[in-house]
């Protein structure tokens, strides 16, 4: 348990001649709050030195705790790059499901993931470099290739979902959904690489251009009819 100073502890705030003693957190949402801190503290140092560049100490001390305190939250450094997989790609994955939801016809999908990707291109450097940081360790540790796989598998079963909604309501897909799905998601990660390095010459939404034009060119091939 991270060792805090009295005052810290009860984070008195004056008002007035009194003061105020902020509410106490239970024991879930202490353990809650550090586990958080955690994450983001990792985040931070993966993002700047690697994932094999920062240690559990460097972690725990970013976040203002004790090597006991991660590992009161997280076996290893390894289940620590799992969670913030999972959370970064069930983000996203909720995110986009509820554009599809709000979405009225295939138009309005366009639209609505034209305003995302803009404001996902305002943390892509951070969010780029830590991606390839969990990949590149990945590759390097072996053991970690299957938590790396499941998180890929998800975010193309969303695409898979989508396209399935979107292109077969016309008639019969071109290509196994799947297959289509991981196109969609390779080019996505090339063209958000691609935005990085030209970032004056590629628009922060050209993935929406391009699943457009792709999406475009599948649908009067889904809807002829078979033979």
């Amino acid at each position: 348990m991270a060792w805090r100073s009295r005052a810290a502890r009860r984070r008195l705030t004056p008002v007035g001649s009194a003061t105020v003693a902020r509410k106490r957190l239970t024991r879930e949402e202490s353990r809650a709050q550090t586990r958080e801190r955690l994450l983001e503290a990792a985040r931070e140092l993966f993002t700047e030195r690697g994932v094999n560049g920062s240690s559990v100490e460097q972690i725990a001390e970013r976040a203002g705790y004790t090597r006991g305190a991660f590992y009161g939250n997280f076996a290893d450094k390894q289940e620590l790059v799992a969670e913030l997989l999972e959370q970064r790609t069930r983000s996203e994955v909720a995110e986009v499901s509820d554009l599809q939801r709000r979405a009225e016809s295939f138009g309005d999908m366009l639209e609505l993931l034209r305003h995302w990707n803009r404001e996902r291109d305002q943390n892509l450097p951070d969010w780029m470099a830590l991606r390839l940081e969990l990949v590149l360790h990945a590759l390097r540790n072996p053991e970690a290739l299957p938590m790396l796989a499941q998180r890929e598998k998800l975010a193309r079963s969303s695409i898979q979902t989508a396209i399935e909604q979107r292109i077969g309501e016309h008639g019969a897909l071109p290509a196994d959904p799947a297959l289509l799905a991981l196109i969609v998601h390779a080019l996505e990660d090339g063209l958000l690489i691609q935005r990085l390095l030209f970032p004056d010459e590629i628009a922060g939404d050209v993935v929406v251009d391009a699943v457009d034009v792709l999406l475009r060119s599948w649908r009067p091939v889904a809807s002829d009819p078979p033979d």
